[in-house]
């Protein structure tokens, strides 16, 4: 009886072997080598593989290429069976390197299908050699066939004879439409890829392509009978890389586990059947070199040629790794000479590598490190010293770099002082101890800070070579240290010392590290402000505004402008003082860092400014998200704000004796700040002013000079409450006439005189004030003053002139049938309104009072188009009328 054989459409054919059953070595063919690899019911179709595979027959050639266990037979096989033309399936063995045995195993998986080979096609009889005749008999005869046949060689990868590949080629190309071949490999061909890829004729999906998506891997495990939360199915493929074979087994042992979901997100993958997968198919079938090397890179992330054989002491990595990556075998090539591990891989080899080289990995760890610091990688550096356990090294690394100030700023500071927080008392170097007193200072820790930093100090003073970088973080560290302790002389001497520090040390690491200046003048200007010297201040805080460094920079560029907000706020300027502190948040925002960040100096400022414009449930939610920072911070100038804030607001809602107690700040400094001492001083004299005590009010104004025009404004105020008129008009008389003030300044300074006037009976002269008072504070919206004036200013505001002024924003208008609200009495945003490039356009024609259609030609848009800006314009600016829209605009300056 003739043997036979189900091909892949189920239909039964006979078997016409040239040679019955035998290959040239006399050996029976294996049928199972012929036959379609079966798939396990737990095998998931993806059918944007299959509908790729389709692509098979309109090409020649096609390749399914991927590492171990990456699910390409299984994937090809599926396809295969729900095709209707003959499919010749050949399992490639270790055997088939010889040209005979593997041409007769082809020609009897052809026959297998149905595609009989004639009585032409002649089996070799030869297991080394293949007849030229033969081969073009082959092609030939494929070539004239009516059906073409579909080739799939599984495990190609296994030939390694170029003449086996070479004759290959020659029939394929010669078979013409009569052959679709589909290879099957871990490794790249040495086939002629490039001419068909440029031609159009070769079929390619890749490991990439390969990869399980976390849809797919949802999927496969419903098929196992696991039900995993979709985030926690991507966080396993990112762990797996997608790789087939990890999820299937991950799959079945998370099975028998009592907790599935907990098992697949924290399974051990040394001691998991992956690691047995992946040791015997990658990892043994290499060479001895080549598992060394794969050993120890293990401690890497990623890794180029040259690290590697500073890890091995070899010099012939870039070949090896190259050769690794072309054969899948879990390395991937990232681009510029640089490689990773699959991270599954990793890990299971950093497991073995503890087994059977134990004791080696903290010198690998020192090697790496020391390679990456000659190179400049600073970050990987510092990880791999660390791992060494090479305190000493890291710090110094650090240190040396300049990069300091990356442990109190920027994106990576956390993460910086996480690896730190593992240093113990066995480093004992100069770097070490300024790495601690960093550590300590930023978290305004300042007993143990100081002490690390004298101890620094004292080191330095050795005769050490390149103590420069050394020294200047000393000096960094000394400046935060006087901004922490409030005392500016010792904030200038360090900016001296630095100055002088900064012509010793390269100029790359400056420019690559311009955190550190950005801190250094930032904690200057801080110093500067809390001694009232505000023109110094706000020149170095400018500078530090505008340092470059996108987000190494952030944390003091903000600072930096909170500071610049207050100095505005504490010279009468409330709207410059708003835009500063809301510009500090949107920077803050822009890269991702959380809110409320560092002092909370910004939304203190406007708390305060809320204060003065009477939008007291504002301001009480402003102070609210500043008590949500660390407690007990020891830094003067947001006490302090945070003190006049708070005291501010408590006076105006009668809280007199609160804010009294409110009013010092709760912090020790070397010198009194004039500035802060004055704003103590005036809640004081107001709270008895409101309990009836005018002498003692007057008695507590006597430090208050007119060298801070804004405390001499409100002592005036009070002195001239308390009757005092002269002296009220001394301290307004004192104010420099070149100072900075603002219209919180001019406003107060205008409605004493007033008051002054009224009191005179020069009731003209008070009129001329409180008008000129009135159009200052309308553009500021400052209703304080005006509220805290007094009865006399009551009848002044009801006389025609003054009350059309003051209508609308500090006293009621007339009523208006159907009216909305006008933008001023609508609240102020609490972050910066941000119009994009289009809006704004559309704002702007908006204010010259054209038309809908009119702003549509003017801009080649759309009717619609502009509506839907519109609506968004209205949105940002909290209003619903195109007047209140325009007005809105202008108060905010963004018109």
């Amino acid at each position: 009886m003739a043997e036979t054989y189900e091909n892949a459409r189920g239909t039964t054919v006979p078997i016409v072997p040239a040679v019955p059953y035998a290959d040239p070595q006399g050996d029976p063919f294996l049928r199972t080598r012929f036959a379609l690899p079966a798939r396990p019911a737990t095998f998931l179709r993806r059918q944007r593989l299959v509908q790729h595979l389709h692509q098979a027959l309109v090409t020649p050639l096609t390749l399914v290429n991927g590492p171990a266990g990456a699910g390409k037979t299984l994937l090809t096989a599926d396809w295969a069976a729900g095709l209707r033309q003959p499919v010749a399936w050949l399992a490639v063995e270790a055997g088939d390197r010889r040209p005979g045995v593997f041409w007769a195993y082809v020609l009897q998986a052809l026959r297998a299908c149905g595609a009989s080979a004639s009585d032409a096609v002649e089996a070799p009889a030869d297991a080394s050699r293949v007849d030229r005749k033969l081969l073009a008999a082959l092609a030939a005869e494929l070539n004239d066939s009516d059906r073409p046949v579909v080739l799939v060689l599984d495990e190609y990868d296994r030939v390694t004879d170029p003449e086996v590949t070479e004759q290959l080629e020659f029939v394929l190309h010669h078979a013409g439409r009569g052959l679709h071949l589909v290879l099957v490999t871990r490794t790249e061909p040495l086939l002629p890829l490039h001419r068909y890829r440029a031609a159009g004729e070769l079929t390619e999906i890749r490991a990439a392509e390969l990869a399980f998506t976390p849809e797919e891997a949802v999927a496969l495990l419903e098929q196992h009978g696991l039900s995993l939360p979709f985030p926690a199915a991507r966080a396993l493929v990112d762990r797996t890389r997608g790789w087939a074979a990890g999820l299937r087994l991950s799959a079945l042992a998370a099975r028998e586990s009592a907790d599935p979901e907990l098992y697949l997100k924290e399974f051990d993958a040394d001691r998991s059947t992956v690691a047995d997968f992946l040791l015997a198919e990658v990892l043994r079938g290499q060479p001895e070199e080549t598992q060394g090397l794969l050993l120890r890179v293990s401690v890497l992330e990623r890794f180029s040629p040259d690290l590697a054989n500073a890890l091995t002491l070899r010099t012939d990595a870039e070949t090896i790794l190259a050769g690794l990556h072309s054969d899948n075998a879990f390395v991937e090539y990232l681009g510029h000479s640089s490689y990773q591990l699959h991270p599954l891989f990793r890990e299971i080899l950093r497991a073995h590598l503890r087994v059977r080289l134990p004791g080696l990995e903290p010198e690998l760890h020192r090697r790496a490190a020391r390679w990456l610091r000659r190179s400049g990688f600073l970050p990987e550096t510092l990880a791999h010293g660390a791992a060494a356990g090479d305190w000493d090294f890291a710090a110094g690394a650090l240190v040396d770099d300049l990069a300091i100030g990356q442990l109190c700023t920027g994106l990576r500071s956390d993460d910086l002082t996480q690896l730190f927080s593992h240093m113990g008392p066995e480093a004992r170097s100069p770097a070490a101890d300024v790495v601690r007193a960093t550590r300590e200072l930023s978290r305004h820790d300042l007993d143990h800070g100081l002490a690390h930093l004298r101890l620094a100090e004292e080191r330095l003073t050795d005769d050490a070579p390149d103590l420069a970088a050394a020294q200047l973080s000393c000096a960094l560290l000394e400046a935060l240290a006087a901004r922490l302790t409030g005392c500016p002389p010792r904030a200038e001497r360090a900016a001296v010392a630095a100055d002088g520090l900064r012509q010793e040390v390269p100029a790359h690491l400056l420019d690559k590290h311009p955190e550190l200046t950005a801190l250094l003048l930032t904690h200057l200007g801080s110093a500067r402000l809390w001694a009232g010297r505000f023109e110094d201040a706000r020149a170095v805080l400018t500078t530090a505004a505008a340092a470059p460094g996108g987000a190494s920079t952030v944390l003091p560029r903000e600072d930096a402008l909170e500071h610049l907000a207050l100095l505005d706020y504490l010279d009468g300027w409330l709207g410059r003082a708003e835009r500063k502190a809301l510009a500090a948040v949107s920077e803050m925002e822009r890269v991702g860092l959380p809110q409320p960040s560092g002092s909370g100096i910004g939304q203190l400022v406007l708390a305060a400014v809320a204060v003065d414009r009477h939008e007291l449930d504002r301001a009480q939610a402003l102070l609210d998200e500043t008590a949500q920072l660390p407690a007990g911070t020891h830094d003067p100038v947001p006490s302090a704000g945070r003190a006049l804030a708070t005291a501010r607001l408590l006076l105006v809602r009668g809280k007199t004796r609160d804010a009294v107690d409110a009013a010092a700040p709760d912090v020790s400094a070397a010198m009194a700040s004039p500035w802060a001492t004055s704003q103590e001083a005036l809640v004081t004299s107001a709270a008895h002013l409101a309990e009836g005590r005018p002498d003692a009010a007057a008695e507590a104004l006597q430090d208050v000079s007119a060298d801070q025009p804004t405390c001499a404004v409100e002592a005036a105020a009070i002195q001239l409450a308390t009757g005092r008129t002269a002296a009220a008009i001394d301290l307004l008389d004192g104010i420099r006439a070149g100072s900075r003030a603002g219209p919180a300044v001019t406003v107060r300074a205008a409605l004493v005189r007033a008051q002054a006037a009224e009191g005179a009976g020069d009731t003209a002269m008070a009129r001329r004030l409180v008008a000129h008072a009135l159009l200052d504070a309308r553009r500021e919206r400052l209703r304080r003053p005006f509220l805290d004036a007094g009865a006399w200013l009551g009848p002044l505001l009801a006389t025609a002139p003054l009350h059309e002024l003051a209508a609308d924003w500090l006293t009621p208008g007339p009523p208006r049938h159907g009216a909305h609200p006008r933008p001023e009495e609508l609240p102020a945003p609490l972050v910066a309104v941000e119009l994009s490039g289009r809006e704004h356009d559309v704002l702007e024609r908006l204010a010259r009072i054209m038309s809908t259609e009119e702003i549509a030609t003017d801009l080649y848009v759309s009717v619609n188009t502009v509506k839907t800006h519109l609506k968004s314009v209205y949105r940002k600016l909290a209003v619903n009328r195109r007047g209140d829209a325009v007005r809105r605009a202008r108060d905010l300056r963004l018109l």
